[in-house]
């Protein structure tokens, strides 16, 4: 045998011990885990020996039935870690009924007795699996979660219910659920007894119900809002590939998960930690979306917690009145829009609760309360006609200057300054105003689509103004109804544009603004087909006030004779330019003279 084989024969060898060593290992390792798995599991799920008094009437183990004995050891083992049949129990008010199950002692359904879906069945926030609310609990070296435990019901009245779980060796939890006599607030407390922990870990999980027309807008709108103990308060929409989120900026007042109109929001008045969010939207469902949220809840030394569960409509006054910043639920306002929420908290909200105390129909309501709007800005509206007014009858006098100087716009720009200088005008006459209204317009994008008031209340054609009026389906995915008041506000809106032109001088250098006015209402007919009846109708009814408004302005109080002479009158005095336009002209001159810097080109 040569060198090599003896190589060959040795690193086999050696292999081989190996191989037979590491065997020998990995089995003991096995063992050590099963026999550790077996500890925990034993920990988790502890079973107190069986009295031997208990057993006098059972025969020999190897003679007893199977069952016998499983009867017995179940017998002796603490009521919450019994198999039994979950029950169902109901808690409700004037409003509100819930429907726990004993089987984690937690609501499985919520009920709104007020309201009903789309299709005028009962409608349920929630129901059934995917929902439920879970403490992990201390038991022993272990823990366990409730959602795991069988309760029995230890007491219940008209509004109230203490769900009760044994655990053995002098350990219980309590969790008890109490409704007032109405309201959407339910009161959870939780109560350990017979164990010691300052901090008690929550996971809550809810799924949301198809209950509007439009799946596809309730899916848009389905968000998760937080706020913190310093007030702060933030969200985000639920997106179909889902998200996670944790604040880190310190205690999380109350969470929500919000759909369109209803929202479920777990309050705790000492703020959770370590807040993690996850939501996900479930296409081809009657499912809206998923969440899941785990937090930590502070205990106090006597082994008690509390946290309130709101579980109700998105009400802007029912969440005011909580005065902990529930209100946040009811988008009024955003992103860069965010102070319009202003505008209807202190003003369109109190105007509106006020018409709806004593008119029912909405459709009225909101003829009001455009008629009401446009009186408060009537001011501003009056400003804009005059500024229009003046620049009409300079036009003469500016097709005069853009004959004379031709094709050379900077120095057009220039002399008309000088001219609306000397006339006493104001180039931004017509746009501070229209800046001033804006707001307001923005301010009902926000309020109509997001007030509950407006759900399933009818109106002309429309069924519910909370969502599209349809006169027409169509075979399209993405256009699949025609909505009449949608036509007519684009009609109107067109309407406005002639005569707005009408009305006002053109600029012939600039033809984009020209007919810009005439394309932007079919853009606008696409996005709004989908928007909410009260919306749409409250734009085409706003442009009809603002025809007829622009009409008794021009007829009965601008005499642009009047205006001609005042303006005459107004180039014969000393022109003092303001700020605005000596700045306007310092740019303009600052331009031409840069322009005159600039050596031409000689082409050849």
């Amino acid at each position: 045998m040569d060198r090599n084989s003896v190589i060959g024969f040795s690193l086999l060898a050696v292999m081989l011990v190996g191989y037979l060593a590491y065997n020998n290992y990995s089995q003991k390792e096995f063992d050590n885990k099963k026999r550790t798995d077996s500890v925990i599991n034993a920990r988790l799920h502890p079973i107190t020996p069986i009295d031997s008094s208990k057993l006098r009437n059972i025969a020999v183990a190897d003679t007893t039935p199977a069952d016998t004995l499983a009867a017995a050891a179940m017998a002796a083992m603490p009521s919450a870690f019994r198999l039994v049949p979950a029950q169902k129990v109901i808690l409700e008010n004037k409003n509100l009924s819930l429907q726990f199950s004993t089987k984690g002692a937690t609501p499985v359904a919520a009920l709104l007795k007020d309201y009903t879906t789309y299709d005028k069945q009962p409608l349920y926030l929630f129901n059934g699996d995917g929902n439920g609310l879970s403490a992990i609990i201390p038991n022993g070296n272990t823990q366990v979660a409730t959602a795991d435990l069988n309760f029995t019901v230890s007491q219940q009245g008209p509004q109230k219910v203490d769900f009760a779980a044994d655990l053995g060796n002098g350990k219980r939890v309590d969790l008890i659920y109490s409704l007032p006599a109405e309201g959407y607030m339910v009161q959870c407390d939780i109560r350990l007894s017979g164990m010691a922990t300052n901090i008690l870990p929550i996971r809550w999980s809810t799924s949301g119900l198809h209950t509007e027309r439009d799946i596809v807008s309730e899916r848009q709108n389905t968000q998760i809002h937080y706020r913190y103990k310093n007030k702060d308060h933030d969200y985000w929409t639920v997106k179909s590939d889902g998200l996670h989120k944790t604040p880190q900026d310190g205690p999380v007042e109350w969470v929500g998960f919000r759909t369109h109109y209803f929202s479920t929001a777990l309050i705790a008045a000492d703020g959770f930690t370590k807040t993690e969010m996850n939501a996900t939207t479930k296409p081809d469902s009657q499912v809206i979306a998923q969440s899941t949220m785990t937090m930590e809840l502070p205990v106090k030394g006597d082994g008690t917690t509390s946290l309130r569960w709101f579980v109700g409509p998105n009400q802007y006054k029912i969440l005011k009145s909580y005065n902990i910043g529930l209100d946040e639920l009811v988008p009024l306002g955003s992103g860069p829009f965010f102070f319009v929420k202003y505008i209807n908290k202190w003003m369109i909200i109190p105007i509106f609760d006020f018409l709806a105390t004593y008119i029912t129909n909405y459709g009225v309501i909101i003829m009001l309360l455009t008629l009401i709007i446009k009186l408060l800005l009537s001011f501003f509206t009056y400003k804009s006609y005059l500024s229009s007014a003046k620049m009409r009858v300079l036009k003469p006098e500016l097709d005069e200057l853009r004959a004379k100087i031709g094709d050379d716009q900077q120095k057009m720009g220039m002399e008309q300054m000088k001219l609306y200088r000397s006339a006493g005008v104001s180039p931004m006459g017509g746009c501070l105003p229209t800046l001033f209204m804006m707001p307001f317009l923005v301010a009902m994008y926000y309020f109509f689509p997001a007030a509950i008031d407006f759900r399933q209340k009818s109106f002309l054609w429309s069924h519910d103004l909370s969502t599209y009026d349809s006169i027409a389906h169509l075979p399209f995915s993405f256009f699949d109804h025609i909505s009449l008041f949608t036509l007519l506000m684009t009609a109107s809106s067109l309407f406005l544009a002639l005569y707005n032109r009408n009305m006002t001088p053109q600029d012939p250098n600039n033809p984009m603004m020209k007919w810009m006015p005439f394309i932007f209402p079919f853009v606008l007919l696409g996005v709004f087909n989908k928007m909410a009846a009260a919306l749409t109708f409250y734009y085409f009814f706003s442009n009809m006030v603002s025809i007829a408004q622009q009409f008794v302005i021009q007829k009965l109080f601008i005499n642009e004779e009047k205006i001609h002479a005042q303006l005459k009158e107004n180039r014969n005095k000393p022109a003092t330019p303001s700020k605005w336009q000596a700045k306007i002209e310092e740019m303009q001159k600052a331009n031409a003279d840069r322009t005159k810097s600039v050596p031409k080109v000689n082409k050849k």
